[in-house]
């Protein structure tokens, strides 16, 4: 019971398939409380009907876009709890267009948009999370490899992950003299409803599966298992980091 005693909100839950959902059950199995965050009334649905399994969850509409639903969500932690021992980002998203052809055609807006709701949302659920983490705690971001290779259709998404995996750098830099720890978490390619956006993403899972160390694919289970690591106890002195886990495939030249 690795989270006994801990509480956490989770942001970025899409539904079963979700990496975000993956990393909820296994943080439940351990013993953790959990809160769940939804960005629309329709994606708050999928997120009912699942949490639905863990009694006792707290759930609440909140855009990472939004200051003041950020503050509300939080304002509504701290009056439930009164504390927060974990954080788990796994929020992103870029209009559809800027997923396709080229990233030189990216316009103004459709970066703004990617890098705001991908990348900002970070420091700003930092900033919200920190004084409910007067004790410590862990806040742990997904990334992708795309931040640091090109892949194929992922474009701006690519440039949005490396922003994110810099603010983690700083984050942990600003908020570890309140034994508070930042990391990320570079799972390999799955099935999830966004990576659905991504334009020949079969083919991508292919040569994943045939040129990865391990080959084969990476499952939910094990990147829910690396999470844990690195939220609970068990990764207290690691902060600022990216951990890998997509059987080996960062080191494999593209």
């Amino acid at each position: 019971m690795l989270m006994q005693g801990k509480r956490g909100l989770i942001v970025g839950v899409a539904n079963k398939r979700s990496i975000a959902w993956a990393i909820a059950q296994r943080c439940h199995e351990q013993g953790a409380e959990l809160a769940f965050s939804y960005q629309s009334e329709r994606l708050g649905e999928n997120v009912k009907e699942l949490t639905a399994e863990i009694p006792g969850s707290v759930l609440f509409q909140m855009d990472v876009s939004d200051d003041a639903q950020v503050k509300a969500g939080f304002d509504l932690l701290k009056s439930k709890w009164g504390k927060l021992d974990f954080l788990v980002h796994a929020v992103a998203y870029a209009p559809r267009q800027a997923l396709e052809g080229d990233f030189v055609s990216t316009t103004r807006e459709d970066f703004r948009v990617a890098l705001d709701v991908s990348a900002y949302s970070l420091p700003v659920l930092a900033h919200g999370a920190k004084d409910l983490m007067a004790g410590g705690g862990s806040i742990i971001a997904l990334s992708y490899l795309g931040s640091e290779r090109v892949m194929p259709n992922y474009n701006v998404m690519g440039v949005a992950k490396a922003a994110l995996e810099s603010s983690v750098r700083y984050l942990a830099s600003d908020l570890g003299p309140g034994g508070i720890r930042v990391n990320a978490l570079s799972a390999g390619p799955i099935k999830t409803l966004a990576s659905s956006g991504i334009g020949g993403f079969s083919t991508i899972l292919d040569h994943h599966r045939n040129h990865a160390p391990l080959r084969k694919l990476v499952e939910l289970e094990e990147v829910a298992d690396g999470a844990l690591f690195l939220l609970s106890d068990m990764g207290r002195g690691v902060t600022g980091q990216v951990l890998y886990v997509d059987g080996g495939y960062n080191i494999m030249a593209i």
